[in-house]
């Protein structure tokens, strides 16, 4: 039996960017990437520069690189430009310790993230 290969076209796919080792948990920065999948550029930019959260600036300026990105490799009109994919996966955990009561000690777990933001055309 024949195999099916699906040949998915990259050609929708412009630019990408990623951010690493950014020092956010990955529940956290996931919730910045959701408000800007599906979106056109500039409502993404409007929406991440006047969302408070932590990670909406490090996303923002993410969003900007992947803008250039695409205007200066891919030579790619940015009106035209979606958020077509955007994931946050897990980076290294700082693993640190607190004094408790009794001589124990707690374990604090400092998390950080890999942002990813891919650009296309629709």
């Amino acid at each position: 039996m024949a195999k099916k290969t699906t040949k998915q076209a990259k050609n929708s796919e412009v630019a990408t960017a990623t951010l690493r080792s950014f020092r956010m948990s990955p529940r956290k920065a996931r919730l910045v990437i959701d408000l800007i999948r599906g979106k056109q550029v500039e409502p993404a930019l409007a929406i991440l520069r006047f969302s408070p959260k932590k990670g909406a600036k490090a996303a923002y300026k993410l969003l900007q690189s992947a803008i250039a990105n695409a205007r200066e490799h891919a030579r790619a009109d940015v009106d035209r430009l979606w958020v077509t994919k955007g994931w946050v996966d897990e980076g290294k955990t700082l693993k640190r310790y607190m004094p408790a009561a009794h001589g124990r000690a707690n374990p604090i777990r400092k998390r950080s993230s890999h942002m990813t933001i891919v650009l296309g055309e629709k």
